[in-house]
Order: C-alpha cells, then structure tokens, then sequence
C-alpha cells in the first residue's frame, strides 16, 4: 500500500516536472532554462506605442523572419495614465493585444515598464501630471509623493501582465525594473521596485535591470535579487564590456539589453547611422560569447503627435518626430540590407525560419496636393473659452496643458524705453514673441536666446506662444514646461497675464478645417488645409508627406496628428503617414498643417504639399 501510495505522488510530481512550463537564471551555468533546456534570446525592440496596432502582426513577423525568437517593448506609463486614475489600454496602447499577437507568432515577450524608461518619450514615460502634483517631486527616487503614484499605477498594470507569464502559459519570460538607474544614484527606491514586482507577479517571472558597462554604472544599478544586464552598441568591444559586467554580476547569463544598431536623431543635427559591417561584427562577437542580445531598436517607428522628448547634452536637443534609428526595418517596417545581413549572421547560431524573407513594401505618391489658410492663430485663440488669469505666468503643468502650445497674453501698464529688451530667464522650450500681433523675434532655450529688443508702447499688447519641444527624457527629467520665471521689459516685471492652452485634439483640428475665417499674413502663425480623394484604380500604401519649403509645425491628416515637422533645420524631411489613416476613394481625406512661421505661399492664399514614396530622414542640418 505504501508502495502504491509513493509511485502514486511520485507519478503526480512528475506531471508537476515536465508539464509545466518554466524560465529561470541558472546562475551556477551562466545561463537561462527555458522548460528545464539551455536557452538565448536574440530580440527586438519594438515599442507598440510608435506602430500603427494595425501593423502589429507584420512588424512582429518580421522580426521572426529575421531569425529573431522574442520582442521586446518598453511600457509608457505617460500614455496608460494620462490624468490620475484615468487608463487608457485602447488602441494603439492595447498592451495586451500587442504581447498576445507576438504569442500567436510563436515570439517571446521581454517587458520594461519602467516606471522610467526614456526611450526618447515625453518626460521618459512619466506622466507630465506628476509635475503638477509637485514641481519638486524627486522623480525616480524614495520620494513618498512619487511612490505613492507608481505604486498606484503598477497596481493597475502588473495584474494584467501576470496571466501573460511564460510559467503561466503566455510569452513574457522577463521583465526589467526601472531603467539605466545608476544616472540617478543609488536610491533604496530600486528594492522596493524590486519587492513590488514580485509581490504582484508571485515571484514568477526572471526580473533585471540594464545599466551602461561601466563598474560603477553596473554596480549601483544592480539590485539584490535581480539580473543584472548590460547596454553598448555596434563597434564597442565586446569582451571590455562583458567583463565590466562580470566584475559587478558574477554568475548568471551574459545579456546586451540594448544593443545599438543606430541610434536617435535631434533636429538640427546630422541623421545619426551605424555600418552594417560594424552592426554584424559586433554581433557575432557577442553570439560567440553565448549572450543573449537585444536590438535595440529592430524597428523605430513613430513618434506620433507631440510624444517625441528631447535631451539635454553640450545644450536642450528635442527628438525628431521619426524614430527611424537607422535600425534593419526602417520607420515603415521596411527590411533594410542591414536587416538581411543580421538575418545571415543569427543564421549560424540559431535556426532561421525558412520561407520567403520580407522584401521592403510599395508606397504611395500622390499630386500635388493645394491648402489653403482658413485660420490664424488669432482667429483660432478667439474662439477659445478655455483662457485661464494670473498675476505672473504659469507652467504647462499647472494649466493641465500636457503637449503642444500655450499663448501667454499681457498688456503693458508702463511706458517703457525704446526699444526696451523683453527676457524670459527660463523659456521652456521656444517662444514666438509678438506687440499687437505683429511678431517681434523668437526665444529659445535650444539657443539659450532668452532676451530680445522689442519696440512696444504703454497699452498695447505683448503676446508670446510657447512651444513645448518634449520634455527631456533622460537624466535631468524634472522639466517642466512653459514660461517658468517672471518676464520683465527693461527693469520692470510683467504682470496680469491670460493664458491660453491651444487644443490640437481631433476634434479641435476638425473645427477649423470647417472655418472660413479671414486671414493675416503668411509669417502668421496659421491653419492651412487641403482636401484629396485617392482614386478607386489607386492601392491605399503608406507613404510619406514631403513638407520642404514649410518651415516648422505640425500635420494632421484626417484630424490624425502625423508629429511635428521642421525641414529648414532637418535632417527630418518627410512625414510617415501609415496608410491606414487614409479614406477609400469615395470619401474625402484631409490635410492639415499648422505652420508657425512662414508657409511657402508668397503673396497667394493657396500652397501646396504631396505625399511621397520616398522617405527623407536624412535631410541637410545647420552648419554649427
């Protein structure tokens, strides 16, 4: 009977064993178990936020045709939470569909939901509302204010990973905690990120974090428990960097959670690229190594509307709005040579799918499409009811004003000096200034302009519109927007300022394609629309709207925001516009810019823009 009883639990366990699925660190091996076999990823970075859900499935494909066996995908909180206690995991940020479409591809998952995680996004992922909380709030550290918030937030969002486990039968073998933290100092805030993940994932899933190679990097951004990994990209020596990493992280799978196959652009400034050659090499370095390997990114994407950051480095730099990254599938999932020399280089360790390799897809062009101005900023401002009074000037945040663009509005009381000199000490981040609508000059913390001469008389009106370029996304994240000090005019402050927040919604766009206002001057900061049909013998592709000859603003098409636009300073030229955005043929599309300093229209009311087959991201820059 004993007998009977101990094959009968041994039987039991048994099932236990080799029925369920499992991913672990084998720390003693340097390396990871998936259901009990030696295990390496080589992943992707594709973040579901800048990819159409729509495209999803293809650029996914992609990656496994590329001989990839995982995706991985920051988690923006931004976005997820837009206002306290309001969630949004709809559309473009359904999560759950995103790492279930990878799952149906037979793909792995790798999360990094932050809370921070840069990613060259608005305020790093963090919700601008954390700023209007408290200005002062010590973001990424033990700061209970801030705590109380993530640890809100995390509630929300881990319970609906959990069930997508790979020890629970979904595709997420690992997720990492924070991101690159040793920027900010060793902080016990990373433990209790630490405790937290495992309380509500059950212990169940392999966590880590990622920090640049150096020792102290790794070491203050290694937490107890926790797998630490690394971050270099193509050219880097590999062996200096795994070392630096076994100095901190003795045991356990060599892991490059970013690996650079290109890396971020900034207006103004050269389109930045890797060789091929040098992407491979370092590739098959780190494969000889048996590490696992991120590419970070394989796809880029598209920083849609106003969700691009910017980055503070010898002085402000604000992102482009494509992420091309010059990664091997290009901003509209194009295979590039590089894609199909990485492919040929994972070949000779891992098994790549057979079939036919994704070749690069046909794009659409269009005529020469006409706009006309049906508004100014003027006329627009004036139907607005949303204006909000102060003695002195308020931020961004305190407007509840996320993106885009605020006028702040006074009336000189004084009889000042002529000319006199108008300065904003900390302009965030451009500012177009204005004396009774006619514009004065152009503040900017990129070019550190922060006073300008004005001619202007007791009673009339100063009017500055504040751009917002992006919050910065890495380091000195506390940034604030708008304009932050008082303004003063000679000796003397300003006061008594109306504020007006300029809603860029859907909606707010679809009224003023509506309008048939009279208008001012093309240096006017102005709304210049187009109507087109797509005839019926034409396919609906992507393509890509050309905007040379435009100076600086945004698009819109069919009240959807493509991102902002600036060719007169490049690299970036043309605009992604996915072709799911655009209306069959027997339905109206609509094109919309808003142009903020000087449409292409000479002395006519009419200009014109096109959509291209040909994306141009690495347009000429200024010459410093």
């Amino acid at each position: 009977m004993k007998l009977k009883i101990f094959i009968f639990f041994a039987l039991c366990c048994m099932r236990t064993v080799f029925g369920t699925r499992s991913f672990i660190v084998d720390y003693e091996n340097n390396r990871f178990l998936k259901d009990g076999k030696p295990f390496r990823y080589v992943s992707g970075t594709v973040h579901y936020f800048r990819v159409h859900p729509e495209f999803w499935h293809d650029r996914i494909y992609k990656l496994k045709m590329a001989g990839l066996n995982a995706v991985q995908t920051y988690i923006e909180w931004n976005h997820h939470e837009p206002e306290p206690g309001v969630y949004n995991f709809e559309g473009n940020y359904d999560l759950v569909k995103f790492i279930k479409t990878a799952q149906d591809l037979d793909m792995l998952v790798i999360l990094r939901p932050g809370p921070f995680i840069d990613a060259e996004r608005d305020l790093g992922g963090l919700p601008y509302w954390l700023l209007r909380i408290d200005p002062n709030m010590k973001l990424r550290f033990w700061d209970p204010n801030f705590i109380k918030h993530m640890d809100e937030w995390f509630n929300v969002l881990l319970p609906k990973i959990e069930p997508l486990l790979y020890n629970n039968g979904g595709p997420v073998i690992s997720i990492q905690i924070e991101n690159e933290y040793a920027f900010c100092g060793c902080d016990q805030y990373k433990a209790h990120l630490r405790d937290l993940f495992n309380k509500l994932l059950k212990k169940n899933v392999v966590l880590f974090t990622t920090d640049q190679p150096f020792p102290n990097s790794i070491a203050c951004g290694k937490t107890y428990g926790v797998l630490a990994t690394t971050d270099f990209g193509a050219g880097a020596n590999v062996t200096l960097n795994f070392n630096q990493l076994r100095f901190t992280q003795a045991d356990g799978p060599l892991v490059n959670s970013e690996y650079y196959p290109g890396f971020i652009d900034h207006w103004g400034h050269p389109h930045s690229t890797k060789t091929t050659e040098n992407v491979v090499k370092t590739l098959n370095e780190m494969l000889m190594f048996n590490a696992s390997v991120n590419f970070y990114v394989f796809l880029g994407g598209t920083s849609f509307g106003f969700t691009a950051g910017s980055n503070i480095l010898d002085t402000f730099q604000a992102c482009t709005t494509s992420y091309d990254f010059d990664a091997p599938l290009t901003e509209a999932g194009d295979p590039t040579p590089k894609y199909y020399a990485v492919r040929e280089a994972i070949g000779k360790f891992l098994p790549v799918p057979p079939g036919p390799v994704p070749q690069p897809a046909p794009k659409m062009k269009s005529p020469m499409i006409t706009l006309k101005k049906v508004m100014s900023i003027w006329d627009y401002i004036a139907k607005l009811n949303n204006s909000v009074v102060s003695t002195y000037p308020l931020s961004f945040e305190k407007l509840n004003h996320p993106f885009g663009f605020i006028l702040y509005r006074t009336t000189v009381q004084f009889r000042p000096t002529d000319p006199a000199v108008l300065t904003v000490k900390k302009i965030a981040d451009r500012a177009y200034v204005y004396v009774n609508k006619v514009l004065q000059g152009i503040l900017s913390r990129e070019h550190k302009v922060e006073s300008i001469p004005v001619q202007v008389l007791k009673g009339q009106q100063i009017d500055i519109l504040v751009e917002n370029q992006g919050r910065v996304c890495a380091n000195q994240i506390n940034d604030p927007k708008g304009i932050l000090q008082n303004v003063t005019l000679g000796s003397k402050t300003l006061q008594n300022w109306t504020m007006i927040p300029i809603p860029l919604d859907p909606k707010s766009i679809q009224q003023i394609e509506s309008s048939t206002e009279k208008t001012d001057s093309v240096s006017t900061p102005s709304f210049y629309t187009g109507e087109f049909k797509i005839p019926s013998s034409t396919r609906i592709l992507d393509t890509f709207l050309k905007v040379d000859g435009w100076h600086k603003g945004a698009a819109f098409l069919n009240q959807f925001n493509l991102g902002k636009y600036w060719p007169i300073v490049g690299p970036q030229i043309t605009l992604y516009a996915p072709s799911t955005l655009f209306r069959n043929s027997t339905t109206v599309n609509r094109i919309t810019l808003f142009e903020l300093e000087n449409a292409p229209c000479g002395s006519k009311n009419n200009c014109s823009i096109q959509f291209v087959d040909t994306p141009m991201v690495d347009g000429p820059t200024p010459e410093y």
